[in-house]
């Protein structure tokens, strides 16, 4: 099973990237993930089930150790066609 995960970190901060914003950032980019696009206001990651749902944890955990004070995630199961 594929899974694409989108998520955004708060509180926002436009001057500079929160400390749990890179966090995140971190945690997805070395995770073993197919596709991953990291943005200013959203971010998509994408990979086997396994591997993103590890990756989920640990952002969660991270993020929230680095100071975020909400995590807005959506999970959805996508097949070949839905890249």
């Amino acid at each position: 099973m594929r899974l694409r995960v989108e998520f955004t970190t708060e509180p926002f901060d436009l001057d500079e990237a929160p400390a749990h914003a890179l966090a995140a950032r971190e945690v997805i980019e070395a995770a073993a993930l197919d596709a991953v696009d990291v943005g200013p206001f959203g971010n998509t990651a994408e990979g086997g089930a396994d591997a993103v749902l590890t990756a989920v944890d640990a952002l969660l955990r991270r993020s929230l150790e680095a100071g975020a004070t909400r995590i807005s995630l959506q999970l959805n199961v996508v097949g070949e066609g839905d890249r």
